[in-house]
């Protein structure tokens, strides 16, 4: 398929700055492959689409302050750094992307504040380089200091300020491992209270964890598809977590829902040879697209994905092409709230 097939437009005024109040009173859209039909409810009734034993999984990275402000030496220059992954804690490096990049060259110093600096010391894509940071403390004290000066990394499409709320706002309940500089959206949608009901349905709730990176919505970059490569990106499937989606897809009777394309890409990524869930930790550049053969997840929950996004093109995989294009104008009509802070689709 070609990346121009994923290409669409939409009302800019659905594009969501903040996230429902709360949260489980977002929209939900129901997706039923079997029936070709699409019907319409409220997130805080999820509860109804599962029976008890069912499984849901959802991943519980948890998104840092990944944006950083400063100056370089010398010249004073206002500088940004996006952090995206810890290369090692003992040498505290890390794989960053900085802006204006053509200012910043091997051996420039950049300077956060009186305690925080860093050294570049390769270039590894045209705005991506290697820093070293110059920290006195230990590695958790760096983290703690990257708190205290890092924005909220928050999408480029959404078009107002950081604030300080973000910091909750954008992040899930189910938070718990650091290391994510975007959130899985799809579990943004949960509450405390709506996992006690799905708890008490008698349904298991179970965490991998995928610490998703800087491109996650940005648009492919190549018009044939066979041709993209996906950035890899740290995964963890626990043993409780494999045994309780293994119990389940051996049954007749219940099923296995991923929270989020994150989660299904996890999922997708760690088989074993008879197509059953394997425990383990690795990294994966899995790249789903039409005509994908899911073997793990059997619904899945997501959110609207952005134009030519791996995102859209993972959720019409699973859903079928020509029946999530139904959807979405279906959505644009009925005016649902679009991408990270928007509504979400429930896809049986």
């Amino acid at each position: 398929m070609k990346r121009s097939e994923f290409s669409y437009d939409y009302p800019e005024e659905l594009v969501a700055e903040y996230p429902a109040d709360p949260r489980d009173s977002c929209r939900l859209m129901v997706v039923n492959r079997e029936s070709h039909s699409i019907d319409h409810d409220t997130f805080d009734a999820l509860p109804g689409y599962f029976k008890d034993g069912d499984v849901l999984v959802v991943n519980d990275t948890k998104v840092y302050p990944a944006r950083l402000y400063g100056e370089k030496k010398k010249t004073g220059a206002d500088i940004e750094v996006f952090l995206l992954r810890e290369l090692n804690p003992e040498s505290r490096l890390w794989d960053v992307v900085v802006d204006p990049a053509r200012k910043i060259r091997i051996g420039n110093k950049l300077y956060f504040d009186d305690e925080l600096s860093a050294e570049v010391i390769d270039n590894t894509t045209s705005r991506g380089r290697t820093i070293r940071f110059s920290f006195d403390d230990v590695n958790e004290a760096l983290y703690e200091k990257i708190r205290e000066l890092g924005e909220t990394p928050l999408p480029p499409y959404i078009d107002r300020e950081v604030e300080d709320e973000d910091r909750e706002r954008y992040q899930t309940v189910f938070a718990k491992h650091r290391g994510a500089v975007a959130a899985p959206n799809a579990g943004m949608h949960f509450t405390e209270a709506l996992i006690d009901r799905l708890q008490e349905k008698g349904v298991e709730i179970v965490p991998i964890t995928l610490h998703i990176g800087r491109g996650k919505s940005e648009p492919v970059g190549v018009e044939d598809l066979t041709k993209h490569r996906t950035d890899s990106e740290e995964y963890d499937i626990p043993e409780e977590t494999a045994r309780v989606v293994n119990r389940a897809l051996k049954s007749d009777e219940n099923t296995v829902t991923a929270c989020g394309t994150t989660a299904v890409r996890a999922l997708e990524s760690s088989l074993s040879a008879d197509h059953t869930l394997k425990a383990g930790h690795g990294w994966t550049d899995l790249f789903v697209y039409p005509d994908h053969e899911f073997k793990i997840a059997e619904r899945m929950i997501t959110n609207f994905h952005r134009p030519e996004s791996t995102l859209l093109m993972m959720a019409a995989a699973f859903a079928g092409y020509d029946f999530l294009f139904e959807a979405y104008e279906e959505a644009f009509e009925e005016e649902y709230r679009l991408f990270a802070f928007g509504d979400a689709m429930l896809i049986e």
